[in-house]
């Protein structure tokens, strides 16, 4: 699943993924899989503010329009309600198999 396009985060973006490792205690690869963020680029943050440099990640990069910003929300809500429904398309076959006579 594709998240925001590379190097395209807010600074505010940044810090709160910090600190759901940092002052939350997450593990970087789960907090990484719920960001949909690469765990090297959350790792390389991480570091980054442990080294108190946090703020200068990102300079070089123009920031996101509103428009990129909503297609790449919109991506990653599409790529969940894909999953989710093949998750239920195997929970109904399922269903629909046990309760089939003599299928037990």
């Amino acid at each position: 699943m594709k998240g925001i396009p590379q190097g395209r985060y807010t600074k505010e973006f940044r810090e709160e993924a910090v600190k759901l490792v940092t002052e939350e205690k997450l593990a970087l690869p789960e907090a990484a899989r719920r960001l949909s963020l690469a765990p090297s680029t959350l790792s390389y943050w991480v570091k980054a503010y442990k080294g108190g440099k946090l703020g200068d990640v990102g300079k070089t990069y123009r920031p996101l329009t509103e428009i990129e910003m909503e297609l790449a929300r919109i991506k990653k809500e599409l790529a969940e309600v894909k999953m989710e429904r093949e998750i239920l398309k195997k929970a109904a076959a399922y269903f629909a198999r046990e309760s089939l006579p003599g299928t037990r």
